[in-house]
């Protein structure tokens, strides 16, 4: 296990390497605008999918069946929008960092920074404690040195390159990921795959429970707006597409990258439910565990396979690292060009991308000390809470004449969004037993672009 990880870290290296044509901050940032639409829609799907679904995705079936494709559907409409509405924008005004669009560039900068940093820290905590299970305890390095190696790992074969290494290293990852999901269905496949139409799990839609937070229309639009927010205005994906040479071909990267999303969940939910009769079937040896999280990880540490578990192993770090890597470099590029606005000084950049590594690492730590249920779930909850501000100020920048508000009334607006979101989530839940799920996102959005509007008309009558 320990050399599948060094020759990993050293393949990369080796594309870093085979890439870095300049240091500069032009290849750095927008990889010089060279990257074949094809090969960034083929690796945004390793960067998306992410170690945290590697995991979550098969344990969502014990609780929630196969309902998690129907959240997969609407990305597919998410990501029409973001083509044929967001990716225009972002062409005509020659963007670097998607903020430049954004008359409170520093605010909208911030928001994602936070964001960013959350939510790719939870998804790196997951494949940390993976690989601390079934590689670093054995050798004896504690969880303190593990996160640090790794993320020294990733800085070193992105601190040069940036996001034109990330276009072919993401392809590498992608291949390596989508080679352990099918591996790991073919080690089922001979005894269970008979079974899978008996299984209990196969419900995809519900209709019927307009409360539950599987309700189809709920997870339909939630998932078109969790893409709109967690693509199109995410700095970590926009940053690829805008390395493509044109728009229309950045417009046809995001629209197949939008339909590879539901045939490459199916098959995580399909070995979810290869695993549940996995459970059912190995008797007292094996019992269900009560989190969805732990069902694939339990499978690799009861098997005797070693293929398998090298399987497992290379499929969350190739996720994992796909993710890590982007965020990086997508918060340095933030951090320079909105939040410092200096996006040519080269020295101050590398400074900038080592201290978001260090940071990084510390968010890492601080996830590990909170603890989570299901990583999946609250990775969408981070996201409803902090990127729904986001949602709200850039539809105010599209439909506003005045797209500069007062910064600190905005600032404002775009903290109390989310706490007002938060109360309205517990005063529902004990009031009326109704639980918000991902459509919080969409309340989150409104209430911020509401606010935004009022303040406008404030300021504007001020002004007369």
């Amino acid at each position: 296990m320990v050399l599948l990880l060094i020759l990993y870290f050293l393949l990369l290296f080796a594309v870093s390497k085979f890439t870095t044509k300049t240091d500069s901050n032009s290849a750095f940032f927008r990889g010089e605008r060279k990257s074949s639409w094809l090969m960034v829609a083929y690796g945004m799907i390793g960067a998306s999918v992410s170690g945290v679904s590697f995991v979550s995705v098969p344990g969502m079936v014990i609780s929630q069946d196969m309902t998690y494709l129907q959240t997969c559907l609407g990305f597919i409409l998410g990501y029409f929008v973001v083509a044929f509405v967001l990716l225009p924008m972002y062409y005509k005004m020659n963007t670097t960092s998607i903020y430049e669009t954004i008359g409170n560039q520093r605010i909208a900068a911030l928001l994602y920074f936070v964001s960013d940093i959350l939510g790719s820290a939870v998804k790196f905590f997951l494949v940390c404690s993976m690989l601390q299970m079934f590689i670093f305890d054995e050798l004896g390095v504690p969880f303190v040195v593990t996160v640090p190696l790794l993320v020294a790992g990733i800085w070193l074969y992105t601190k040069a390159g940036g996001v034109r290494t990330l276009v072919f290293t993401d392809v590498l990852q992608t291949t390596c990921m989508l080679a352990a999901l099918i591996g790991l269905l073919w080690s089922l496949n001979e005894h269970y795959s008979p079974l899978i139409g008996n299984s209990e799990h196969l419900r995809v839609f519900e209709f019927s429970d307009f409360k539950s937070t599987q309700n189809f229309w709920k997870q339909f639009f939630s998932g078109a707006f969790i893409v709109v927010v967690m693509t199109g205005l995410n700095q970590n994906m926009m940053q690829k597409n805008l390395t493509c040479r044109t728009l229309k071909e950045a417009q046809k990267n995001m629209s197949l990258c939008g339909f590879f999303f539901v045939p490459v969940n199916f098959l995580f939910l399909i070995l979810g439910i290869m695993l549940t009769l996995w459970v059912g079937h190995a008797g007292e040896l094996v019992e269900m565990p009560a989190k969805g999280d732990d069902l694939l990880p339990l499978y690799i540490e009861t098997s005797n396979l070693l293929w398998v578990k090298i399987l497992f192993v290379l499929g969350i770090i190739s996720a994992a690292f796909s993710s890590a890597d982007s965020s990086l470099t997508a918060l340095t590029t933030s951090f320079c060009v909105d939040i410092l606005r200096k996006p040519n000084e080269e020295k101050l950049r590398k400074y900038i991308h080592l201290f978001i590594a260090i940071a990084f690492i510390g968010v890492v730590f601080m996830i590990k000390a909170i603890g989570s249920g299901s990583l999946l779930d609250l990775v969408y909850v981070l996201v409803s809470y902090t990127y729904g501000p986001l949602l709200g100020l850039f539809i105010f920048n599209m439909t506003a004449k005045n797209k500069h508000l007062p910064s600190v009334p905005t600032l404002i607006i775009c903290i109390a969004a989310p706490i007002i979101c938060y109360a309205l989530n517990q005063y529902s839940l004990s009031e009326y037993n109704y639980k918000f799920g991902y459509e919080l996102l969409l309340i989150n959005g409104f209430l911020s672009f509401a606010s935004l509007k009022t303040l406008n008309i404030f300021a504007k009558n001020e002004k007369k």
